[in-house]
């Protein structure tokens, strides 16, 4: 009996590895090309929105942002044009929204990767990844039509409850409809809920398993692990699921529409009827003309420059929040 033994693989010939480099540029023009793309189609959308929208802005000014009555038909006298109001409607039924779905949105995701027996974790996330894909208009539908009417008693004894407080008697004030920033925060945290849960639960599962056991060899309770291991490898993580979640709550608009009440209004009273940017527009903009249409184009141009801003500051907390744990460690 003889042995035989296995040469080596060959070297790789020139004419081969002058193709992988040839696969590798075009590998890397590829990515770049796509990545450019990207930039090219925000630049093209900016500058033609902003082309559209100039009318207005130059009518209005700095007002635009600053001014918050809107007034396309006046009496007598100009029309005005003020973004302010709708501004913060946007604000604070988005701010509503995470307030709600975050927390919820964090502990399904860990229950999911840390406690969820196998067997149910498919199901879970299946139901999870079809509520994503509800269109909005029925969550619009069922908010103004159950949500809305359902949430009147609630809000009203919560009112009864604390509307002698100061600070909490100007946050929950009157009660006239249930169509107001609540609800619609309501609705936006059910819409937004799965997409910080699916993403969140992705982030979750990245996390080394010798970080997790680790943490429990030294003792650590399974709280103590989650807090020590798995929230400072996922912060970043996190962080991108939560302003995502918050881009689709400020760009809503039927849902929103439909149970925010639509009136110009700059209260803290959360159980008031207000406005957003996004509903504004699709409420109005088949009744506009001229300046008209241009100040709602302008609105939507307000829109994308509060969500730029809010990710860029959401990557600077997470640069220096990654920093400071690294840091620490």
């Amino acid at each position: 009996m003889t042995l035989t033994t296995k040469s080596p693989d060959p070297r790789p010939t020139l004419a081969q590895r002058g193709s992988s480099a040839l696969g590798d540029r075009v590998f890397s023009w590829w990515t770049l090309g796509t990545g450019l793309l990207v930039l090219a189609v925000l630049g093209l959308i900016l500058i033609t929105t902003v082309t559209e929208a100039w009318p207005a802005f130059d009518a209005m000014g700095l007002r635009f942002i600053t001014e918050r009555v809107w007034d396309p038909n006046p009496a007598t006298g100009d029309a005005i044009f003020g973004a302010l109001s709708f501004a913060y409607g946007t604000a604070v039924s988005s701010l509503i929204a995470l307030l709600f779905a975050v927390p919820v949105s964090v502990g399904i995701a860990l229950f999911l990767t840390e406690l969820a027996p196998r067997r149910l974790r498919a199901p879970a996330v299946t139901v999870i990844d079809l509520l994503a894909a509800v269109p909005s208009v029925v969550f619009g539908l069922w908010g103004i039509l159950v949500v809305a009417p359902a949430l009147v008693p609630v809000y009203q004894g919560i009112h009864n409850l604390v509307g002698g407080v100061p600070v909490l008697g100007s946050l929950f004030g009157p009660v006239s409809t249930g169509r107001n920033f609540m609800t619609a925060g309501i609705i936006l945290a059910i819409m937004v809920t799965p997409i910080i849960t699916s993403i969140t639960r992705e982030v979750f599962g990245t996390v080394p398993r010798a970080d997790k056991d680790a943490a429990l060899a030294l003792g650590a309770t399974r709280w103590e692990m989650i807090w020590g291991a798995v929230f400072p490898h996922s912060f970043g993580g996190v962080v991108g699921a939560v302003m995502l979640g918050l881009g689709r709550a400020m760009g809503e608009t039927i849902a929103v529409a439909l149970v925010i009440g639509g009136s110009t209004n700059i209260t803290a009273n959360l159980f008031a009827s207000g406005n957003t940017m996004a509903a504004v527009i699709v409420q109005q903009f088949g009744e506009s003309t001229g300046t008209y249409t241009a100040a709602l184009i302008g609105l939507g141009v307000v829109l994308f420059a509060m969500t730029v801003l809010i990710n860029v500051l959401a990557q600077v907390v997470v640069r220096r929040a990654e920093a400071r744990m690294k840091g620490s460690r």
